[in-house]
């Protein structure tokens, strides 16, 4: 009887269990399924229901734990998908894998998230090959999510392994095909079509949203916040950092909830800042350190945040924290070259750039294969020290780019600088060497064999000059006979085109002047006529013109300057006591018939005697006090209103 009453209330809970999960009510149901599991622990069915609202309610962890606990029950056949969902959005990634490699039976559920673990492994091609399966195999209402993804993993492979994309001709009916498509396209480099294809995307996300009613401005937006910092990125690699700068502000503003787009969005505003506005970037790189970024972002985009981090350190003068950040980053990539960089940029920075050039040379021994650019910033640092010799050292070591032109002149222009002319022929021989095994008579061959016959004609090689100019004559004849460069040109037709007919009326009309010229040449010259010149309106003959007219008014002989005031005898012009009312009038030194006379003995100062008879040579002309009186009245008339 109380069997019989168990199974009427499981009957009653199951019929409740799926009442509520039709209706999407998860958490009543999963209330219905522990009750059943009261009834009957080690049921199968009700467990993996439990399992199931669990996942839908979000509580991966417990349903997790649930299936480990009833391992017995729950096998890896029965329950696989779930698992592996669970791992999967738990971030343990491998794992899931795992759980879905040893599924006995792949299941369409199974593919479908095999494929989103592959992509979050970074595993582009096998992704790829998994996406093509499904697509082909399965046809449901899930098709436009593969073909989403599929584009995805293209635009994934053209932007981290710089691999070109294929044409998988999908019609890009959606903003998320566009976006994607753009993201390929910024791969390659084709940063116009990439932003048109971003707008497109753009004009699709507003369509699609802006036909539910329910749906803001505000939710459009933050839609448009992942477009908007492609875009942005696009104008900052085209130089525009302005714009850029700009549109990444706008979005951080509006606060979307992804953190992964945010913490892109703050380290492309740190690479912009670089070492100015060094506040700003200390706040944006905050957000490259919210939890759950590392489970957003590609293994190379966490990489270059961790650079910018260090580089950021470097800047703001926090030594200690640059060495700790780029020695974790050569840890976790010995082979990478910018953590050593980076510590070789602060080693100089505390002004220890020997340290800096073992360390350099240290890791260019390790790593053969990096070893040249590594050896171009030793080179670069013995410059700066001074060392020049050692920096062509240095760069001659680098075997690999030796014969390259720009190697070659740099070669040379520091061995002249030296005035070590015989070290820079020796490269030149060296790369033309070189060229005449590997690439005997091309154009950088000839041209290194040109250069190097200046050079030593500049240093008085003449020999050695005259040695490269044969070789390059010899290597030369390879070149087209001028008999072989015969044009075909139809005379006729060019003698009667514009241009030759106006070049024969010039040469006829200069043909004509000089016979008329030939015919002429026995005539006499006409002597020209001289111009009378202008004599000044007051002019007059009888008087003699004053010889020093031409020089200005200050520098003739007989100026006198110009007087200041018509008030010539007021009291406070002389010395205290003295008035000059009667002053020439005692003066008899003043009169016409009284004779100079000499000093008298004892005076201080000599005060030469003046006489009303002017001396010939300060004789003024006639017309001088005219000119005088002339210009002091003009000087009158311009004065308006003044002292």
């Amino acid at each position: 009887m109380a069997a019989a009453a168990g199974s009427v209330a499981a009957a009653a809970l199951w019929s409740e269990v799926n009442r509520c999960g039709q209706n999407g009510d998860f958490a009543r149901a999963l209330k219905s399924v522990n009750k059943i599991l009261q009834i009957s622990k080690d049921d199968v069915t009700a467990l993996q229901c439990k399992v199931v609202c669990l996942i839908q309610n979000g509580n991966f962890k417990e349903a997790l734990s649930v299936i480990n606990t009833h391992t017995k029950v729950l096998t890896n056949d029965v329950i696989a998908f779930e698992k592996a969902y669970c791992e999967y959005r738990l971030n343990r990634i491998e794992n899931a894998l795992k759980t879905i490699q040893s599924a006995s039976q792949q299941t369409d559920k199974l593919k479908e998230l095999y494929g989103q673990v592959l992509y979050r492994l970074e595993r582009y091609d096998d992704c790829l090959a998994a996406y093509r399966d499904l697509i082909r195999n399965s046809q449901d209402e899930y098709e436009e999510e593969r073909k989403t993804n599929l584009s995805a993993v293209v635009a994934a492979q053209s932007t981290w392994e710089k691999v070109m994309p294929e044409d998988l001709g999908l019609r890009e009916a959606t903003y998320e095909l566009c976006y994607n498509s753009a993201c390929a396209l910024i791969g390659q480099g084709k940063l116009n079509e990439a932003m048109k294809k971003l707008q497109r995307a753009e004009e699709l996300c507003r369509q699609s949203l802006s036909e539910d009613s329910d749906v803001t401005e505000e939710d459009i937006e933050a839609e448009l916040a992942i477009i908007h910092g492609q875009m942005a990125y696009i104008m900052q690699l085209q130089g525009r950092t302005e714009d850029a700068l700009q549109l990444y502000n706008q979005i951080i503003k509006l606060k979307p909830t992804d953190v992964g787009l945010l913490a892109v969005i703050a380290n492309n505003i740190i690479t912009i800042n670089k070492d100015q506005n060094v506040f700003d970037s200390k706040k944006k790189v905050k957000l490259t350190n919210a939890e759950g970024v590392e489970h957003k972002l590609s293994k190379k985009q966490l990489q270059a945040i961790e650079f910018n981090k260090a580089l950021l350190a470097m800047y703001t003068n926090q030594a200690d924290q640059c060495r700790k950040l780029s020695a974790s980053l050569q840890s976790q990539s010995p082979e990478h070259l910018l953590p050593v960089l980076i510590q070789a940029a602060q080693l100089c920075r505390e002004k220890q750039h020997a340290k800096a050039v073992g360390l350099l040379q240290d890791f260019a021994d390790q790593h053969p294969a990096n070893a040249a650019e590594i050896k171009l910033t030793m080179a670069q640092l013995k410059i700066a020290q001074g060392s020049v010799t050692k920096a062509c050292m240095i760069l001659r070591s680098i075997e690999e780019l030796q014969h390259k032109p720009g190697m070659v002149s740099a070669l040379v222009t520091m061995y002249s600088h030296e005035e070590d002319i015989d070290s820079a022929i020796e490269v030149f021989t060296q790369a033309i060497q070189w060229y005449q095994q590997f690439q005997p008579k091309s154009p950088v061959h000839l041209s290194l064999i040109r250069e190097a016959a200046n050079f030593k004609l500049k240093h008085g090689r003449k020999k050695e000059a005259i040695s490269d100019l044969e070789e390059l004559w010899n290597l030369s004849k390879h070149l087209p006979s001028s008999d072989t460069l015969s044009l075909k040109v139809d005379v006729d037709a060019l003698e009667n085109s514009h241009g030759a007919t106006y070049i024969r009326k010039k040469a006829g009309k200069l043909a004509g002047d000089n016979q008329q010229k030939e015919q002429g040449q026995g005539d006499a010259k006409k002597k020209k006529k001289k111009k009378k010149g202008k004599l000044p309106k007051n002019y007059d003959p009888k008087v003699t013109p004053d010889p020093e007219r031409w020089l200005p008014m200050r520098e003739r002989s007989y100026y006198r300057g110009r007087k200041k005031g018509k008030k010539k005898d007021q009291v406070g012009k002389g010395t205290q006591g003295s008035t000059t009312a009667g002053s020439s009038e005692l003066d008899a030194s003043r009169t016409a018939s009284s004779p100079p006379t000499s000093p008298r003995p004892g005076s201080g100062t000599a005060v030469s005697a003046t006489s009303n008879v002017i001396p010939p040579r300060h004789q003024k002309p006639a017309g001088a006090p005219a000119t005088k009186k002339k210009q002091q009245q003009k000087k009158k008339k311009g004065a308006k209103g003044g002292w």
